[in-house]
């Protein structure tokens, strides 16, 4: 298989999982063991800003009013939540990088954590039935996300989205504005990644970097990922997160076969 073809596969499974509950470090790890390739660290982040592109497209209008009347206090509480949420993600995503924290290169704890995610989306989804959750994002829940985006970058397979969902469901929010407000926060954590990724490689290791090949799987990864987002946003005003999780514990026991 050509090394375009391959790029492209990688791009298309990063924009398709990037912002699903379903973990797109696990579907990228397993995407490179089935091709038989192992792309750098900064590949596999970097590729993320294009689904931060899409996001961005896809929220232009509520990013804008955001700005725009940010002296409202409605919008100015939200913006100061978002930078909650963050700044706890980049301390701690600071100091889990210090303690060598680094992509896995072994499915197995990739896979148990996807098994157990779904597990416990059936189990929230379960628990909710008859329940009609909150639009407002509290300050507890700010603090709740940011802790959610540490959890999943602890636990590879968790997923970025999908722990800070659960975690948000839990605490009483509705699934939509629980999706929305995980989606904002992806803007800066991923950008502030990709970035951090970038100058890392450019101080120490840049000519080794396949950089058109990161390129063009980033636009391929900005391309699946404005779909899927648009999509997603409107599958879950009406349904459930309950598909999500049996996927995710199908995908679980069958990697987990695979590998013993």
């Amino acid at each position: 298989m050509s090394s375009w073809l391959i790029n492209a596969l990688l791009g298309l499974v990063e924009g398709l999982t990037e912002f699903l509950p379903i973990s797109s470090t696990g579907h990228l790890l397993l995407t490179e063991r089935l091709l038989h390739v192992q792309r750098s660290e900064v590949f596999n982040v970097v590729i993320q800003t294009g689904a931060v592109v899409a996001v961005l497209a896809v929220f232009t209008r509520q990013v804008k009013d955001l700005i725009v009347n940010i002296g409202a206090p409605t919008q100015r509480d939200y913006i100061l939540k978002l930078l909650l949420a963050f700044g706890i993600t980049a301390v701690g995503g600071i100091a889990l990088k210090k303690l060598g924290m680094t992509l896995p290169k072994e499915m197995a704890p990739v896979a148990y954590a996807t098994l157990v995610g779904g597990v416990l989306f059936l189990l929230v989804e379960y628990w909710l039935k008859g329940r009609t959750g909150t639009e407002t994002i509290t300050w507890t829940l700010a603090v709740a996300f940011g802790v959610g985006q540490l959890l999943a970058a602890a636990f590879p397979g968790a997923s970025r989205s999908g722990t800070t969902i659960l975690i948000a469901l839990v605490l009483g929010l509705s699934r939509p504005a629980a999706t929305q407000f995980s989606f904002l926060l992806g803007i800066p954590t991923l950008l502030a990644a990709g970035a951090k990724e970038l100058l890392d490689a450019v101080k120490s290791h840049a000519e080794h970097e396949p950089w058109v090949d990161i390129l063009f799987a980033t636009v391929v990864a900005a391309a699946s990922a404005f779909l899927v987002v648009r999509w997603f946003l409107g599958y879950i005003r009406t349904h459930t997160f309950n598909p999500f999780g049996w996927y995710r514990i199908i995908l679980g026991i069958a990697v987990i076969a695979w590998l013993t």
